[in-house]
């Protein structure tokens, strides 16, 4: 049985205010997604993350994303492909100097957001995603959708590629995640996520909004940290996994 990888957007924080409970789920995922500064995040959140991550082992990953705090992130914005590129460097930057200071490093990257879904399909702001990590001087892994713009960019920079799935998002019969402006754009009852997380990595199978079985092949498998009961529903994924034969490991 392929390994899988359990990875949760953590640090979305900001300031005195804390959107994820990003101690009890660095206890589950062996992935973090630590937010950089731009959709949400501030240094001592970098900080205090990155040492929590080194301190239990857990792969310490860039979320980069648009300059969009007012809209975490998830507002459509048109970048300009080397100003993106920049960002997207800044961001795993910044994330380097306190995950080096914990004594680890940062892992791999991941986007976020309208990013997350605008390299899908957008093959210039892939691009620049890419050269961004390039930028930063390391080959780091590339997260993302399977079939996506960015892993073909990512690819043929010669860097790793890792594919991710959601199993509390839905899906369309191209593979893509629905809106989340459109009605069951989010999986919100807990057994049909936990059993959505094993059919992906035993199967990579998952249903679509339509009610058709799609193929979604993912090494990595993303549990949302800001949705209510998220520690307690990534428990219950992880546990379900390995009671299922399904080793849960890191991908790097």
């Amino acid at each position: 049985m392929t390994p899988i990888d359990l990875n949760a957007d953590l640090g979305e924080g900001f300031g005195r205010w804390r959107l994820t409970d990003d101690e009890q789920l660095l206890s589950v995922v062996t992935s973090a997604n630590v937010a950089c500064g731009f959709h949400a995040g501030d240094a001592s959140t970098m900080r205090r993350v990155c040492e929590l991550a080194a301190g239990r082992g857990v792969r310490i990953g860039a979320q980069v994303s648009y300059r969009d705090l007012a809209g975490f992130g998830r507002r459509a914005m048109d970048v300009p492909s080397d100003e993106l590129a920049a960002e997207v460097a800044y961001q795993i930057g910044a994330l380097e100097v306190f995950a080096r200071a914990a004594g680890a490093h940062v892992a791999y990257v991941k986007p976020h957001g309208a990013l997350y879904n605008r390299v899908v399909h957008d093959e210039e702001q892939a691009g620049a995603v890419v050269q961004g990590v390039l930028l930063a001087g390391a080959a780091l892994p590339v997260l993302g959708l399977p079939g996506s713009r960015v892993l073909d960019a990512a690819g043929r920079a010669g860097l790793p590629v890792v594919t991710e799935a959601f199993a509390d998002r839905a899906y369309t019969e191209e593979g893509t995640l629905v809106p989340r402006g459109r009605d069951g754009a989010v999986i919100t009852e807990p057994g049909a996520v936990v059993e959505r997380s094993v059919r992906l990595a035993r199967s990579g199978v998952v249903t679509s909004l339509s009610g058709r079985d799609i193929a979604v092949r993912a090494r990595s498998l993303c549990l949302h940290g800001d949705t209510p009961g998220a520690v307690d529903l990534a428990r219950r994924v992880r546990a379900r996994l390995e009671e299922s034969g399904v080793p849960v490991e890191a991908f790097v």
